[in-house]
């Protein structure tokens, strides 16, 4: 009977883990919501309430076995901003909407800074100006003093999914704001679009006025769209197993010591950690979609074959589409756009100084910075046509290093963004002189495009570096003199796993056409060879799987 009772609690209590989508225990929770679920949405009468409620508590269930006393941040935000979008709605002033707009995105940013980067700021600040700011996580003493929890003061625990949960909630105020969306009337309808299991934790980051307008539409399914939704799942599960044998083959390995290998290996590590991220990610979303399309809801796509992008340009249109977009609606717009630069704008730009200076422990850095920009801001007033680039080009900067920044309290985080938004920058201007402006030719298009994967691949360095001090090796190792003698012997070490890397690869750059052709031509078959199909690839994907299955990369942000 201990063993019985162990077992139970085990299985209804957060044990410490996420629940992934890869483990089976999670395939037994989703088949009996779906068998459950099928007594709610009655499409005859259509329960919405019913129906909605229970996938909240099921929302909640997930979470709580996900991140565990972290359920207590995800109801304070989802109680706090439906209250502040009706307060919001209702005011008459436009001083008091601005208000309400102000409370709910500073309570955000204050959530997103503590959780994520207090302690970075902590630890810097004691760095520069050699103090001994102690840090203390609050939320871990109430815990412990109110709930028995066992979490370390002194650390940063990050609950899963902030990052995203937050740009929903902050989505939907400003869209209420914006008068783009009404406020809910229901708190179970917005704690529903906030919690809704599927892209909880790792997106895709759902917006408001894409998602609420199908919270009370009554539940459709057709046969093709379930065909889609089973490919979705399947083909998201196969890339999830792929990113892990990548990662456990080859990248994990080199990255974590890259002076114990050669300058080729190391070049092939930051290749194959491009696909294992995009195949990790956009394979959660991937699953995400599709269980999101068997409750009869449709969630936006989030990646568009990003390897396929000829410029850095069209990749950052291509990859987490979702988060793009958000940053472009809310951010980069806001900001100013292509049009001109906003006091906000100044404002970011003050604030990542100061962080450079952190960055660097020295004001060398902040005087260069600022010396290049007030030269670029004299130009830009005597110059018009300079102007609008150099505004367009400053809101394109911000952007992307908050971009970046969004990803994690780490300076590699904002490295990484900086290089992407200069990538960014500097292809705006080429495109407007490029000789290969729109070209057909299709040698031109592919160098295009595996120049682009070997910037995004060398960018990648510092996006999956645990140092700074880990990325310059990397770095110098790939640049160092190459041996290629050691090539085929190297080769022939990773046969397998570079012969699936570049599979996937030229998987990835088939014609959307010939894609489609595969994909409509498996929407034919007939269900119980549907099931007989999945029972093979299932098998096939198994020779693949490691003992156990890593988190979601995208689970730590």
């Amino acid at each position: 009977m201990t063993h019985i009772y162990q077992q139970i609690k085990n299985i209804l209590l957060y044990n410490n883990e996420p629940l992934l989508f890869t483990q089976l225990f999670f395939w037994f929770f989703l088949l009996i919501v779906l068998f459950f679920y099928s007594f709610f949405y009655k499409p005859k009468d259509n329960r919405t309430k019913w129906k909605i409620s229970f996938l909240l508590l099921v929302s909640f269930y997930f979470y709580y076995k996900t991140s565990g006393i972290f359920i207590i941040l995800l109801w304070y935000v989802i109680i706090f901003d439906f209250y502040i979008g009706k307060l919001l709605a209702n005011s008459k002033k436009t001083s008091s909407k601005k208000l309400f707009l102000a409370i709910s995105i500073i309570n955000s940013l204050l959530l997103l800074a503590y959780f994520k980067y207090s302690q970075f700021l902590v630890e810097n600040i004691n760095q520069l100006f050699h103090t001994n700011f102690t840090y203390v996580n609050y939320f871990s003493v109430f815990t412990n003093q109110f709930f028995s929890s066992h979490f370390d003061i002194d650390k940063l625990i990050f609950p899963v999914g902030i990052s995203f949960f937050l740009f929903q909630t902050m989505s939907y105020v400003i869209d209420i704001y914006q008068n783009k969306i009404k406020p809910l009337n229901a708190l179970i309808d917005y704690g529903f679009y906030v919690s809704f299991f599927p892209h909880l934790v790792a997106g895709p980051i759902v917006k408001a006025h894409d998602f609420i307008h199908q919270i009370q539409m009554p539940y459709q399914l057709s046969v093709s769209e379930f065909k889609e939704a089973w490919w979705l799942i399947i083909k998201g599960l196969s890339k999830k197993i792929i990113a892990d044998y990548l990662a456990i083959q080859m990248v994990d390995k080199i990255f974590d010591n890259p002076n114990y290998f050669t300058s080729y290996e190391n070049c092939l590590a930051t290749i194959a950690y491009s696909y294992q991220v995009y195949a990790d990610f956009s394979g959660y979303t991937d699953i995400a979609i599709g269980i999101a399309l068997l409750f009869g809801y449709r969630l936006k796509k989030n990646f568009n074959y990003p390897y396929k992008a000829q410029s850095p340009s069209e990749f950052w249109q291509r990859w987490h589409i979702s988060l793009s977009s958000w940053l472009k609606e809310y951010l980069y717009i806001p900001l100013g756009g292509n049009r001109s630069i906003t006091w906000a704008s100044y404002l970011v730009l003050l604030i990542i100084s100061l962080f450079l200076i952190l960055l660097f422990a020295n004001t060398t850095t902040l005087y260069i910075v600022t010396t290049v920009f007030i030269l670029f801001f004299i130009l830009s007033k005597l110059i018009p046509s300079f102007q609008k680039f150099f505004e367009r080009d400053i809101n394109i900067m911000v952007t992307m290093l908050l971009g970046g920044l969004w990803h994690g309290s780490s300076w590699l985080f904002v490295i990484w963004g900086g290089l992407n938004g200069m990538a960014v920058i500097i292809h705006k201007h080429w495109e407007r002189i490029s000789p290969l402006k729109n070209t057909q030719n299709k040698i031109t298009q592919f160098s295009l495009m595996f120049t682009t994967l070997l910037f995004i691949s060398f960018t990648r360095i510092f996006f999956r570096s645990d140092s700074i001090e880990n990325a310059q090796k990397m770095i110098e190792k790939i640049f160092s003199p190459w041996n290629i003698r050691y090539i085929p012997a190297i080769n022939y070490h990773y046969q397998q796993t570079l012969s699936i890397l570049l599979l996937m690869y030229i998987l990835h750059w088939l014609p959307n056409k010939w894609k489609s052709q595969i994909q409509n031509a498996i929407y034919k078959i007939p269900a119980p060879a549907l099931v007989f199909l999945t029972c093979i690839i299932i098998l096939c994907l198994y020779q693949l799987m490691s003992a156990k299955s890593k988190p979601f990369i995208y689970f730590q942000f």
